[in-house]
């Protein structure tokens, strides 16, 4: 009975919050009941053969079959013999790949005033939609207390249809929180942390709290995460923009340029070059701050550097629209840049550069972005892309031939596995790692829109574009075929993510090398008179 209250309960919202269309609407299971049974669509079976497809990994691929029993990869070898209690997917001339992972979300987060549109179960069926089988939330303290915040999602998170891991947000730095973070990371599966430098007066922290903070990373194997604006000048840009009577979209973008996003990822990397901790930038939207990136890889320091889809593929010209609507569906922070950055975000994606793609997916509708129609700092920062990544990197780095089929696996799921530490349970598809796999068909084609989107937001930036994900299948069962969407809320599982990722790896080597290198102290002789 509480999935069928909970999925309609969530059915009721989607219709209320956006009006899709009857197809669309039919895409939801309507029953809600057989939660793990046959009821709302979901196959009885528990084991399942992809047969005849190119089975992609990071490093490889090969034409095989693909078995799968209980939720894990049994076996993945060509011509495969099953019995007839099997259920068999043809995936010949297709792509058999990995499920998504997107390292970067926000579902039912209260943010400016509103809380995001897609909570723990619309988001993530519209990532199933997509071809994305596990994302990573951000957890956002409550009065600063890492416990309160944590148990805050966990109720939050009850509604999850897919499997979904926690990162954790650091707003303020005590003894407490410090203690608090070996909890985090011990006992509760979360190995990264994130540090905002922007947001002045709500999340932001200043260089002496970043400090403490990634000394308490290096000391758990924690990965230290920063969104990198340089809060304070942005301030003093948002006053400079109403003060020169640029109150629309377009001030949002002004107030922010891309030089204050290089500083603070500039200073974001010394810190932690000056700690010797890893650092992961996320949401990387310009040339400034990837070049600050491409810099301190190049010395050897270990940073990762995150591109999200809408810096790949979009330019601001959106956010200059006569149309109030159309322009603030665009705001999101760092802003989506001017045209050129995309090209060279996309280049430094497929030279290495930049490793792994995510969407930060903080999504509101019209009417919450209609919060600042008379002053840009008051709408809600935010864009979709949790359903449309996947597609829109395929088009848009697979197609021109920027990055190789491999390369797609590696920058949608396997890198991300390997940095928050569950590969290969996640983003492999070998024998005994987890049965999320989605099957792409790169001869056909849909388009992309907010008609038929299942994120729950009235407004998609990504419209027009195609997408062709054919079948996403996440713990061994198909929950996307034809067009028909099978999840029910309460089948998710929270996965833990232990610390010390390989980026860790040499670490003690190196300050070990350091201490050695100071000749200091240096001994001297007390004068005597």
């Amino acid at each position: 009975m509480a999935s069928r209250f909970y999925l309609f309960f969530s059915l009721s919202l989607l219709l209320l919050t956006h009006s899709p269309s009857n197809s669309q609407s039919n895409q939801f299971c309507e029953a809600g009941i057989g939660y793990g049974e046959v009821g709302c669509g979901l196959s009885s079976s528990t084991k399942l053969l992809i047969k005849g497809g190119t089975v992609v990994n990071a490093h490889h691929q090969e034409v095989a079959d693909v078995y799968v029993e209980d939720g894990i990869i049994v076996a993945v070898k060509p011509d495969l013999k099953v019995t007839d209690d099997v259920k068999v997917i043809d995936a010949t001339g297709k792509f058999v790949m990995p499920g998504g992972i997107d390292p970067h979300t926000h579902l039912a987060m209260e943010f400016m005033g509103t809380e995001t549109i897609d909570d723990f179960f619309s988001g993530q069926a519209a990532a199933l939609a997509g071809g994305t089988t596990m994302h990573i939330d951000f957890v956002i303290p409550v009065n600063g207390s890492l416990i309160a915040g944590l148990e805050s999602y966990e109720e939050k998170a009850k509604k999850s249809c897919m499997d979904y891991g926690f990162h954790m947000a650091i707003t303020k730095f005590d003894d407490s929180v410090s203690r608090d973070m070996e909890i985090m990371v011990k006992e509760k599966g979360i190995n990264s942390f994130k540090f905002f430098l922007a947001y002045k007066g709500s999340l932001m922290v200043n260089d002496e709290l970043l400090l403490e903070g990634l000394k308490r990373c290096k000391s758990l194997g924690a990965l230290a995460m920063v969104h990198a604006e340089n809060g304070d000048a942005v301030f003093e840009g948002q006053k400079r923009m109403i003060q020169l009577g640029i109150t629309g979209p377009e001030g949002h973008a002004l107030s922010r340029p891309p030089l204050l996003e290089g500083e603070a990822t500039a200073r974001a990397i010394r810190l932690a070059g000056f700690v010797n901790t890893p650092l992961y930038v996320v949401h990387v939207m310009s040339i400034d701050a990837m070049e600050e990136i491409a810099k301190a890889r190049k010395s050897g320091q270990r940073v990762v550097g995150e591109p999200v889809v809408s810096g790949l593929v979009l330019d601001d010209s959106g956010l200059w629209d006569s149309d109030f609507a159309t322009a603030s569906k665009f705001v999101m922070s760092p802003p989506i840049r001017a045209a050129g950055h995309n090209k060279v975000l996309q280049g430094a994606l497929s030279n290495g550069v930049l490793q792994l793609v995510g969407t930060d997916h903080c999504v509101f509708n019209s009417t919450q972005k209609a919060f600042g129609i008379d002053d840009f700092r008051k709408i809600p920062n935010g864009v979709n892309g949790i359903e449309e990544r996947m597609h829109l990197v395929w088009d848009t780095m697979v197609e021109s031939g920027q990055i190789s089929i491999n390369d797609f696996v590696r920058v949608t799921s396997t890198e991300c596995a390997r940095v928050f530490n569950i590969y290969p349970r996640k983003g492999a598809i070998i024998a005994g790692s987890d049965a999320d796999i989605i099957i792409l068909n790169p001869n056909s084609s849909f388009e992309i829109n907010a008609r038929s989107h299942h994120s729950r937001t009235d407004t998609n930036v990504y419209e027009g574009r195609r997408g062709k994900v054919e079948v996403t299948i996440a713990g061994g069962r198909v929950v996307w075929e034809n067009n028909e969407l099978k999840v029910v809320p309460g089948s998710g599982k929270y996965i833990e993510m232990p610390p010390f990722n390989y980026l860790f790896s040499g670490i003690d080597k190196a300050d070990a090398s350091y201490l050695s290198s100071l000749n200091a102290p240096v001994k001297r002789s007390k004068s005597t008179t």
